[in-house]
């Protein structure tokens, strides 16, 4: 199953401060989920041990192929499941990306410094008793069944991981082999499994052409989200992107390692126009770095204000359908809520995991730290005015913190220095002459 830019104020020839504690410059492109194939997207709200979970569906085909199954820490009732909004899925992913962010280099004849600031299956059995009773046959308690929008939702339990998965595949959920030891250490959590099927009927009612976000609320002492299911028979490595809001601050995982992801980076210009090959690089660059372990942080900031903007942050009404539940209602009694959410804390995590080096579910912590963070990356135009002064000091800085650039995107990305030397234009280094054997060196041989 699958479920579903910070700028550097580089030092410029007259002596640039920097801060850190706000950031400026035209945003001119995004990294968001599209760049990855196989890439899921999953949002976590949670506040004390209350959840909400919603999972985006990147399935594609027949949707009467369609199946989940997903392990939930408590039973689940009707109420508790919702069918979501994708478009808000959508933009909560342009609000978290990665960026591209440009600026331009003042006139360098200014006595004045300028400060830069620095996301075919079966239908069910046409009976009820008989499914529940070939459940029970094979341990399988069938808690409760739901029609919920376009979806047929189950919620089961069992005695053993074989009964449970003997069941699933007779009813055309085909788990992949070797589930048995993963489903039984969920059973043995006493964790249920969310089985969802999509209802044909209700689905061409719908007027949807593709397959809505599912929602769960349930609370759970355990803020965790299970993966291993996942891995069991996918073929590659799988991207996944965690958007989890609280009121106190960033979320990270607890039993792997959350790395932010380099930011902050001078870019050439040429990355303008490849930025998303670039971030790939990039991405794929980082993940070898930390052997493939790492859960990399990409966003962390509070969802009143961006700076700059990919994408304006979530209204009020858009996070109280992904589950924010401390969110004044409108239609409430209760004090309307300003146009900019307040005590709404984003974080964005991007994983990509696969059996071998994820064989645990992600476990989660809130955490009180509200420092923002964003993965951004700056492009620097050079000034290309008419000069009123000597700007030989400006040209000589701006050729070294081109070279600079161009040995950071070699590092970030693992691209040939000289190839982005040639895109940018500038010399490659001296090839080094081999010191010619002397004449005599083979008189003998």
């Amino acid at each position: 199953m699958r479920l579903i830019a910070t700028i550097l104020a580089a030092t410029l020839t007259i002596g640039v401060t920097t801060t850190a504690q706000a950031f400026c410059g035209f945003y001119v492109a995004k990294a968001d989920t599209s760049l990855f194939n196989r890439a899921s997207q999953v949002v976590l709200v949670r506040d004390g041990k209350r959840t909400v979970l919603t999972m985006a569906n990147d399935f594609e085909g027949d949707v009467k192929d369609f199946a989940v199954v997903v392990p939930v820490p408590t039973f689940i009732e009707r109420g508790q499941i919702n069918v979501g909004d994708k478009a808000v899925m959508d933009h909560l992913d342009a609000y978290t990306s990665p960026r591209l962010v440009e600026y331009f280099d003042p006139d360098p004849c200014l006595a004045s410094r300028r400060r830069e600031m620095s996301q075919d299956m079966a239908g069910l059995p046409s009976s009820k008793s008989a499914l529940e009773s070939e459940a029970r046959s094979q341990g399988v308690t069938i808690e409760a069944s739901y029609t919920v929008g376009e979806y047929d939702i189950l919620i089961l339990s069992a005695a053993e991981s074989n009964g449970l998965i003997a069941w699933l595949n007779n009813n055309g959920y085909r788990v992949p082999r070797g589930a048995e030891s993963v489903v039984s250490s969920y059973l043995k959590q006493d964790m249920r499994f969310f089985v969802a099927k999509v209802n044909v009927e209700e689905q061409k009612k719908s007027g949807y052409t593709y397959l809505r976000p599912l929602q769960v609320a349930y609370e759970s002492n355990k803020f965790m989200l299970p993966i291993r299911l996942g891995t069991l028979n996918a073929k590659q490595q799988q991207d996944l992107y965690v958007y989890a809001l609280t009121r106190t601050g960033r979320v990270e995982t607890t039993n792997y390692r959350t790395v932010k992801l380099p930011s902050n980076m001078d870019v050439p210009a040429f990355v303008k126009s490849d930025f998303a090959d670039f971030y790939r690089a990039m991405f794929s660059r980082q993940t070898d770095v930390e052997n493939n372990r790492g859960v990399f942080l990409e966003y962390a900031w509070d969802m009143s204000w961006c700076d700059p903007c990919a994408a304006d942050p979530l209204s009020p009404r858009e996070l109280r359908s992904l589950g924010v539940f401390w969110l004044a209602d409108r239609s409430s009694s209760q004090k309307p809520i300003p146009s900019g959410a307040q005590n709404v804390f984003v974080t964005r995590l991007h994983v990509r995991y696969d059996r071998e080096h994820f064989p645990e579910d992600l476990m989660f912590q809130e955490t009180g730290d509200r420092q923002n963070f964003q993965g951004r990356y700056v492009i620097r135009h050079p000034w290309k005015g008419e000069a009123s002064c000597d700007v030989s000091a400006y040209h000589e800085e701006l050729r070294k913190r081109q070279e600079r650039e161009a040995q950071q995107l070699a590092t970030l990305t693992g691209w040939d220095i000289g190839d982005i030397r040639a895109r940018m234009d500038l010399p490659r280094e001296p090839q080094v002459q081999d010191k010619p054997a002397p004449w005599w060196a083979r008189l003998w041989d």
